[in-house]
């Protein structure tokens, strides 16, 4: 005798739920996607159009504003500084979030929980908090103006989050894995280098992403710390498009999607990688 094989439907409340929860999705999407639409649009523009027609679509496409945004802005120059700026601190904070996930995660040693107990005090500190102490520390070590002083403190403020989700990771991990290398001869650094580092490749994908996205757009300390113009970053170097008087809206639009842009495209491309890096040790 054949068995039939019966499939439950969806039911009518189910159908709605979802339905209404696409709706919901797409009306959201599109008031988070229409700014950045109405900028990029209004970089095609002057400032009479962007005026007299903001939610009009420019009659052509001209990458003249671009152009000379990136000439009269000097954003070669804060690019490059940015780009230094933002790879030093990605690179620093993966090797001490690495080194220290491993550690807080499978080794026991004295004080374990107080050192991570700090760390996730990090989370909730907000930068006024201790913004007057730093300023004083970099003022009496004269690392004002040098990029020493954003690397240190963005390394600082991005630590704690990856810290946190590589242990969450780590946690995840099976204890026998360590116990059979240590049985073969490994040593810590060996397990942690040949083992546990390869593993931990997707949370080390979205804390360089999360890391890379905040030093990029990181504008307060950057604004008060670095006055010399060759080392301004892209966010403090947008102000050359604004004065007390005069704002060219046309090439500070224009420059605001050169610059955001390329971070759109690297999430777009690396979303993936941020959403498995999020969910990896959520399960046990």
């Amino acid at each position: 005798m054949s068995a039939t094989i019966y499939k439950s439907k969806p039911s009518v409340v189910n159908k709605v739920f979802a339905t209404g929860y696409y709706i919901a999705m797409t009306v959201l999407s599109v008031l988070f996607f229409y700014p950045m639409y109405w900028m990029i649009i209004s970089s095609f523009k002057s400032n009479r159009q962007i005026f007299s027609s903001p939610f009009s679509f420019p009659k052509k496409i001209d990458l003249n504003n671009w152009v000379q945004a990136w000439k009269v802005g000097k954003m070669s120059i804060y690019a490059l500084n940015s780009v230094i700026t933002t790879s030093i601190t990605v690179v620093v904070i993966l090797i001490f979030a690495a080194l220290a996930a491993f550690a807080f995660s499978k080794l026991e040693f004295r004080g374990s929980r107080l050192l991570l107990a700090m760390f996730v005090l990090g989370l909730f500190m907000p930068l006024q908090s201790y913004f007057i102490a730093q300023n004083y520390i970099f003022e009496y070590l004269n690392l004002k103006d040098t990029r020493l002083a954003l690397i240190i403190p963005y390394v600082a403020m991005g630590l704690p989050l990856a810290v946190f989700l590589l242990k969450a990771h780590n946690d995840s991990l099976p204890k026998e894995l360590l116990e059979s290398s240590r049985m073969d001869g490994a040593t810590d650094f060996t397990i942690f280098s040949r083992v546990m580092l390869p593993l931990m490749m997707p949370g080390l994908s979205s804390v360089a992403i999360f890391s890379a996205l905040n030093s990029w757009n990181e504008f307060l300390l950057a604004l008060l710390y670095i006055q010399n113009e060759k080392l301004k970053t892209i966010p403090t170097g947008l102000l050359a498009f604004s004065s007390r008087y005069m704002t060219n809206y046309h090439l500070l639009f224009s420059a605001l999607s050169i610059v955001t842009i390329p971070m759109i495209v690297v999430y777009v491309l690396f979303h993936r990688h941020i959403v498995s890096g999020l969910t990896e040790g959520s399960l046990k």
